[in-house]
């Protein structure tokens, strides 16, 4: 499990399937087992507070992105209310819980290289397309054009260089630029030899 603190009130875990599997999860068992995924969303907050110093003085709300062969993301954010303060000192905690499933891929790279090196390696597994976006100093591979059989592959390679990323494909498109549109690995390999 990777813990990171994003804003003041807010935190990213990701936890891989291994991190799930040793709690006895799967990713199914969001839709299925409540009382699992409650106990799991209170340890996990535990943690955080401890690790990241984040005070819990609220309702909490609980974003889950499942990445196909990675795990899931988890973005917490503890929204401040006063009204809930009697309900928290009687150990109960509101959650609100959005899953999605992504069939689209998405990382994130610090630097140019790395793009290089991903691009050779999903090349030589016949993995092909992906758009190109950077924002804030950084470089994105959307790569939404694949079967849902290679995926899993996909991401095994990107994850080897980059960083799943929270954002979504829509908050790059209005507000990253777009390098390479489609065919990035193509491109890159062309002229990255």
């Amino acid at each position: 499990m990777r813990l990171e603190r994003l804003t003041a009130n807010k935190i990213k875990i990701f936890l891989t399937s291994d991190d799930l599997m040793d709690r006895g999860l799967t990713k199914e068992d969001i839709w299925k087992d409540a009382g699992k995924w409650n106990q799991l969303f209170h340890d996990m907050l535990e943690e955080a507070s401890m690790e990241l110093d984040v005070d819990i003085q609220g309702s909490v709300a609980v974003e889950v992105f499942s990445l196909q062969a990675q795990g899931m993301i988890m973005i917490i954010t503890v929204e401040e209310f006063k009204e809930y303060d009697e309900m928290l000192n009687d150990g109960f905690i509101e959650m609100q819980v959005r899953a999605c499933g992504f069939e689209k891929l998405l990382f994130e790279f610090d630097d140019f290289e790395n793009l290089i090196s991903v691009s050779k390696r999903l090349s030589t597994a016949a993995l092909f397309g992906g758009s190109l976006f950077s924002m804030n100093g950084r470089y994105y591979l959307l790569m939404d054009q694949l079967e849902t059989k290679k995926n899993e592959m996909a991401a095994c390679i990107l994850s080897e260089f980059g960083n799943a990323s929270i954002l979504s494909p829509h908050i790059l498109a209005e507000y990253g630029k777009v390098i390479m549109k489609d065919k990035t690995v193509e491109t890159i390999i062309k002229y990255f030899k």
